[in-house]
């Protein structure tokens, strides 16, 4: 049984792309993870993500767009204000305007990008360069 699901999608979105794949199959789905996957798409990290209903739940089929260096969860999951978001790029993102902060807010999940632009804070989940 696995204990962290975001963490285990996320190393398979990594391994996929390490080995030049064009899909990968993530499994168990859940709601955290669509929205994720929505983020990473609307980023252009991943082309298309289709959800398929199975016996054991839900599963993702994730088109790969071969974009993907490092993308992995943040442990602990950090709080941010709406103006610390520069600190947390310097610690996780390569370099400025490489890659995203990937935060759950109150109003959703959103890349620190539109975040910022919305001028709301949150935890943040993962990042992706």
């Amino acid at each position: 049984m696995s204990v962290d699901q975001i963490a285990n999608a996320l190393t398979s979105i990594k391994n996929s792309e390490s080995a030049a794949r064009h899909t990968c199959t993530i499994k168990p789905g859940s709601k955290l993870l669509k929205e994720i996957l929505r983020v990473m798409q609307e980023n252009g990290f991943v082309k298309k993500v289709d959800w398929k209903e199975t016996r054991q739940g839900e599963e993702a089929i994730v088109s790969l767009e071969g974009r993907i260096n490092e993308c992995r969860v943040v442990k602990p999951r950090y709080a941010v204000k709406k103006d610390e978001f520069e600190r947390f790029e310097k610690k996780f993102l390569p370099a400025r305007d490489i890659g995203i902060l990937i935060v759950s807010t109150p109003k959703g999940v959103f890349s620190h990008k539109k975040a910022k632009e919305n001028g709301v804070g949150g935890r943040l989940l993962a990042y992706v360069f």
